[in-house]
Protein backbone atom coordinates (compact mmCIF):
# COMPACT_ATOMS: atom_id res chain seq x y z
CA UNK A 1 0.00 0.00 0.00
CA UNK A 2 0.83 3.87 -0.58
CA UNK A 3 -0.59 7.02 0.00
CA UNK A 4 -2.13 8.29 -3.02
CA UNK A 5 -1.05 12.03 -4.14
CA UNK A 6 -3.72 14.62 -4.76
CA UNK A 7 -3.50 14.40 -9.08
CA UNK A 8 -4.59 10.75 -8.11
CA UNK A 9 -7.30 11.35 -6.06
CA UNK A 10 -9.58 12.57 -8.89
CA UNK A 11 -11.70 15.34 -6.95
CA UNK A 12 -13.91 17.76 -8.44
CA UNK A 13 -12.76 21.47 -10.07
CA UNK A 14 -14.78 24.24 -8.85
CA UNK A 15 -16.81 24.57 -11.63
CA UNK A 16 -17.45 20.63 -11.77
CA UNK A 17 -18.30 20.81 -8.30
CA UNK A 18 -20.81 23.83 -8.77
CA UNK A 19 -22.36 22.10 -11.54
CA UNK A 20 -23.09 18.20 -9.67
CA UNK A 21 -25.85 17.13 -8.11
CA UNK A 22 -25.71 18.09 -4.42
CA UNK A 23 -26.91 16.33 -1.64
CA UNK A 24 -30.48 16.84 -0.28
CA UNK A 25 -28.60 18.57 3.09
CA UNK A 26 -28.83 21.91 4.13
CA UNK A 27 -26.22 23.26 7.14
CA UNK A 28 -27.20 26.38 9.18
CA UNK A 29 -25.06 27.89 11.79
CA UNK A 30 -26.78 29.33 14.52
CA UNK A 31 -24.06 31.99 16.62
CA UNK A 32 -21.28 30.16 16.01
CA UNK A 33 -18.27 32.11 17.59
CA UNK A 34 -15.06 30.21 16.14
CA UNK A 35 -14.08 31.22 12.59
CA UNK A 36 -11.99 27.85 12.61
CA UNK A 37 -15.00 25.83 12.78
CA UNK A 38 -16.97 27.94 10.63
CA UNK A 39 -14.00 27.27 7.77
CA UNK A 40 -13.95 23.02 8.96
CA UNK A 41 -17.68 23.32 8.19
CA UNK A 42 -17.17 24.87 4.89
CA UNK A 43 -14.62 21.89 4.22
CA UNK A 44 -16.80 19.03 5.53
CA UNK A 45 -19.40 20.34 3.06
CA UNK A 46 -17.75 20.63 0.59
CA UNK A 47 -16.76 16.86 0.94
CA UNK A 48 -19.95 15.83 0.77
CA UNK A 49 -21.21 17.93 -1.99
CA UNK A 50 -23.75 20.03 1.17
CA UNK A 51 -26.38 22.15 -0.97
CA UNK A 52 -25.74 25.32 0.91
CA UNK A 53 -24.96 26.82 4.21
CA UNK A 54 -26.60 28.91 5.78
CA UNK A 55 -24.47 31.44 8.47
CA UNK A 56 -26.68 32.83 11.11
CA UNK A 57 -26.70 35.46 13.89
CA UNK A 58 -22.66 36.29 15.25
CA UNK A 59 -21.65 33.74 12.43
CA UNK A 60 -18.61 35.04 10.58
CA UNK A 61 -18.93 35.37 7.01
CA UNK A 62 -16.12 34.81 4.39
CA UNK A 63 -13.71 36.69 3.26
CA UNK A 64 -11.79 36.18 6.76
CA UNK A 65 -8.35 34.76 6.91
CA UNK A 66 -9.23 32.31 9.87
CA UNK A 67 -12.30 30.84 8.07
CA UNK A 68 -9.88 30.71 5.09
CA UNK A 69 -7.17 28.64 7.32
CA UNK A 70 -9.52 25.79 8.07
CA UNK A 71 -12.38 26.04 5.09
CA UNK A 72 -8.90 25.32 2.55
CA UNK A 73 -10.85 27.36 -0.97
CA UNK A 74 -13.97 25.51 0.20
CA UNK A 75 -15.69 28.86 0.64
CA UNK A 76 -15.45 28.95 -3.61
CA UNK A 77 -17.59 25.86 -3.92
CA UNK A 78 -19.82 25.59 -1.54
CA UNK A 79 -23.30 27.81 -1.87
CA UNK A 80 -23.44 30.27 1.15
CA UNK A 81 -25.65 33.54 2.18
CA UNK A 82 -25.88 35.29 5.45
CA UNK A 83 -29.32 35.13 7.21
CA UNK A 84 -29.46 37.66 10.61
CA UNK A 85 -32.29 35.46 12.39
CA UNK A 86 -32.07 31.59 12.63
CA UNK A 87 -35.69 31.59 13.57
CA UNK A 88 -37.08 33.47 11.05
CA UNK A 89 -34.59 31.84 8.40
CA UNK A 90 -35.90 28.51 9.79
CA UNK A 91 -39.19 29.32 8.98
CA UNK A 92 -38.90 30.27 5.64
CA UNK A 93 -37.29 26.96 4.70
CA UNK A 94 -40.30 24.90 6.30
CA UNK A 95 -42.45 26.63 4.14
CA UNK A 96 -39.90 25.66 1.27
CA UNK A 97 -41.02 21.82 2.32
CA UNK A 98 -37.33 21.52 3.86
CA UNK A 99 -37.63 19.42 6.75
CA UNK A 100 -35.63 20.68 10.18
CA UNK A 101 -33.14 18.99 12.32
CA UNK A 102 -31.89 20.61 15.10
CA UNK A 103 -28.72 19.16 16.46
CA UNK A 104 -29.18 19.11 20.07
CA UNK A 105 -29.57 17.12 23.56
CA UNK A 106 -33.53 17.64 23.99
CA UNK A 107 -36.32 15.34 25.14
CA UNK A 108 -37.40 13.50 22.71
CA UNK A 109 -34.51 13.38 20.86
CA UNK A 110 -34.00 10.72 17.47
CA UNK A 111 -30.64 9.34 18.32
CA UNK A 112 -28.26 9.90 15.56
CA UNK A 113 -28.30 5.93 14.86
CA UNK A 114 -31.86 5.66 15.04
CA UNK A 115 -32.36 7.99 12.10
CA UNK A 116 -33.97 7.26 9.06
CA UNK A 117 -34.17 10.26 6.58
CA UNK A 118 -37.19 9.32 4.05
CA UNK A 119 -36.52 9.55 0.49
CA UNK A 120 -36.91 12.70 -1.87
CA UNK A 121 -36.78 15.01 1.36
CA UNK A 122 -34.26 18.16 1.64
CA UNK A 123 -33.07 18.53 5.33
CA UNK A 124 -31.44 21.61 6.88
CA UNK A 125 -29.07 20.11 10.04
CA UNK A 126 -28.97 23.15 12.73
CA UNK A 127 -25.60 23.41 14.30
CA UNK A 128 -25.65 25.58 17.25
CA UNK A 129 -23.49 28.15 19.74
CA UNK A 130 -20.13 26.52 21.22
CA UNK A 131 -21.58 27.07 24.56
CA UNK A 132 -25.14 27.57 24.60
CA UNK A 133 -26.58 25.64 21.65
CA UNK A 134 -28.87 25.41 19.12
CA UNK A 135 -31.44 28.68 20.99
CA UNK A 136 -34.41 26.86 22.27
CA UNK A 137 -37.24 28.43 19.61
CA UNK A 138 -35.32 27.07 17.55
CA UNK A 139 -35.29 23.58 18.44
CA UNK A 140 -38.92 23.96 19.59
CA UNK A 141 -40.34 24.85 16.21
CA UNK A 142 -37.54 22.22 14.60
CA UNK A 143 -39.25 19.06 12.38
CA UNK A 144 -37.65 16.69 15.10
CA UNK A 145 -34.04 17.21 17.52
CA UNK A 146 -31.20 14.47 16.26
CA UNK A 147 -28.71 13.87 19.39
CA UNK A 148 -25.29 12.50 18.84
CA UNK A 149 -24.78 9.62 21.02
CA UNK A 150 -22.09 9.74 23.28
CA UNK A 151 -20.82 7.46 26.27
CA UNK A 152 -17.82 9.26 28.03
CA UNK A 153 -18.41 11.66 30.79
CA UNK A 154 -18.19 15.04 28.59
CA UNK A 155 -21.53 16.40 27.39
CA UNK A 156 -20.72 17.34 23.98
CA UNK A 157 -18.71 17.55 21.01
CA UNK A 158 -16.74 20.36 19.33
CA UNK A 159 -19.87 21.87 16.44
CA UNK A 160 -17.10 21.03 13.99
CA UNK A 161 -16.84 17.47 14.98
CA UNK A 162 -20.08 17.29 15.36
CA UNK A 163 -20.92 18.35 11.38
CA UNK A 164 -18.78 15.77 10.45
CA UNK A 165 -20.23 12.60 12.46
CA UNK A 166 -24.45 13.73 11.60
CA UNK A 167 -23.31 14.68 7.42
CA UNK A 168 -21.66 11.30 7.35
CA UNK A 169 -24.00 9.87 9.05
CA UNK A 170 -27.01 11.10 6.69
CA UNK A 171 -24.91 10.93 3.62
CA UNK A 172 -24.65 7.62 3.86
CA UNK A 173 -27.75 6.28 4.86
CA UNK A 174 -29.00 8.70 1.74
CA UNK A 175 -27.11 7.18 -0.78
CA UNK A 176 -27.14 3.67 0.67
Amino acid sequence: MRKLKNSELDRLNVNEFKASKKTPLIIILDNIRSLNNIGSVFRTSDAFLIEKIYLCGITATPPHKDIHKTALGSTETVAWEYAENTLDLVKKLQGDNIKILAIEQAENATMLNDFSPEPNTTYALVFGNEVKGVQEDVVSVSDMVIEIPQYGTKHSLNISVSCGVVVWDVFAKLKA
